[in-house]
């Protein structure tokens, strides 16, 4: 299994999801939490599970998302190495995913 790196966007991205998801109901707020914990844990034992996204942003170069298991509204995306997969951001996917990498 690969290391799970989280980029400081992507903690970030959690933060402000829970706090958001929290303030509605605490117990999807946890469940939020828990629900990317697991598919964290599925993408370092098959890191390729992931869509891979077209773009023409170079920041999204071998970028791959999966969207969280019972939030399917929400996308994790990473990237994968030979040794650890890096969550770069956990962002709405109704947002504009090039401009969310801008920020």
């Amino acid at each position: 299994m690969l290391r799970i790196l989280r980029h400081r966007k992507a903690k970030r991205d959690l933060l402000r999801i829970y706090v958001y998801l929290g303030e509605r109901n605490l117990d999807a707020a946890e469940r939020f939490l828990r629900a990317v914990d697991s598919d964290l844990k599925r993408i370092a034992g098959m890191p390729n599970i992931g869509a891979k996204r077209q773009s023409n942003n170079p920041k999204l170069t071998d970028v791959r998302s999966l969207p969280v298991s019972g939030f399917h509204n929400y996308l994790i995306f990473y990237t994968a190495t030979a040794t650890a997969v890096q969550v770069m951001r956990v962002i709405h996917g109704a947002r504009d995913i090039d401009t969310a990498f801008d920020e």
